[in-house]
């Protein structure tokens, strides 16, 4: 069973910073692509950021760009989300994905839930105003 695993959320100030960490639990596995997303309470899941192992490529939502920073290690294990000048609007509880293979769709599709084949349980992150 893959599983992935969040950390690092937590309570922040506006205008603070964060660092997220997904990983796999348990055995090591090969992505293509991994992905970040965000639900807050009573509203649908969003895309926050995507990345891919082999180019580096990033892909970000209009309303964290310059502000968010996806990354992943040397090792291809493990994937952050650096958030910097946090705003109350982006607590919610953050979700990392992974994209097992590749896909020439997923240059267009990388913002859709559906396009990931695992998920983590999520990390809360709280912004304080």
């Amino acid at each position: 069973q893959v599983q992935l695993v969040e950390s690092g959320g937590g309570l922040v100030q506006a205008g603070g910073s964060l660092r997220l960490s997904c990983a796999p639990s348990g055995r090591t596995f090969s992505t293509y692509a991994m992905g970040w997303f965000r639900q807050a309470p009573g509203k649908e899941r969003e895309f926050v950021a995507a990345f891919r192992w082999s180019s580096g490529r990033t892909n970000y939502a209009d309303s964290v760009k310059d502000r968010f920073t996806i990354s992943g290690d040397n090792a291809k294990t493990t994937v952050f989300l650096q958030m910097n000048s946090l705003k109350p609007e982006d607590t919610a509880v953050y979700y990392c994905a992974a994209k097992l293979s590749f896909s020439a769709l997923y240059s267009s599709t990388y913002s859709s839930p559906g396009r990931y084949d695992y998920w983590g349980q999520g990390t809360q992150v709280t912004v304080s105003s």
